[in-house]
């Protein structure tokens, strides 16, 4: 794909992802294979309708970024935009990108914390008002403070260096004749029709027990 020169994804999430699926599956499947009457049934639909929902808010978020376009992987959508028709990014409270047209876009797989970004903001005004050591929190160790500092940063500045890059290439490719066009939308069908599926099923099996 010529737009897939960069990757951004969110590896807390992809682990967290992981780790749901193999607690799932491992409920799921002993219910399936060990249990009786409708409990096998129940268990089935049950992951037909979790299984996907795991997948598109852990496994499936993913940013694109290449000479002619972003493309947005989003749990439900996967929004593709040429640089032309992208106005700004920004990582405010969460990672969004801009079209004069289209709207916004948040970015999925860049997660900003509001509790870092809240931290960071407070460390800062610390900072301007004359607490350089950032130690203005009651009952808070220097040591166990610096630690959740360096960290919130770390965190933040993944989403920030990944904001920048994303800005500096929606600058240098905008005007690139294959960066012209409009933004696209595409449904994530492969996720949507099992999740809707097993909660159907799971309704009907629950009502009807």
């Amino acid at each position: 794909m010529a737009y897939a020169d960069r990757v951004y994804r969110s590896a807390g999430g992809i682990l967290g992802g992981v780790l749901l699926l193999v607690i799932v599956g491992w409920l799921g499947g002993d219910a399936l294979f060990r249990g009786t009457g409708r409990t096998p049934w129940l268990a089935l639909a049950a992951l037909l309708f979790v299984v996907p929902l795991i997948v598109a808010f852990s496994l499936r978020p993913a940013v694109y970024a290449g000479q002619d376009r972003l493309r947005i992987r989003n749990p439900f959508r996967t929004i593709s935009l040429p640089w032309a028709s992208v106005t700004d990014v920004r990582a405010t409270f969460s990672c969004e990108v801009f079209t004069e047209n289209a709207g916004k876009f948040q970015m999925w797989a860049v997660p900003v914390s509001l509790r870092q970004r809240k931290r960071a903001n407070r460390r800062q005004a610390r900072l301007t008002h004359g607490d350089p050591m950032g130690i203005g929190t009651v009952g808070a160790p220097r040591g166990r403070a610096s630690q959740g500092a360096r960290a919130d940063e770390a965190q933040l500045a993944l989403a920030d260096r990944a904001v920048a890059e994303l800005r500096e290439l929606s600058e240098r490719s905008a005007a690139r004749p294959t960066a012209q066009g409009e933004p696209t939308v595409r449904w994530a069908y492969g996720i949507i029709a099992p999740a809707v599926a097993g909660l159907v099923v799971l309704l009907v099996l629950l009502l009807t027990g």
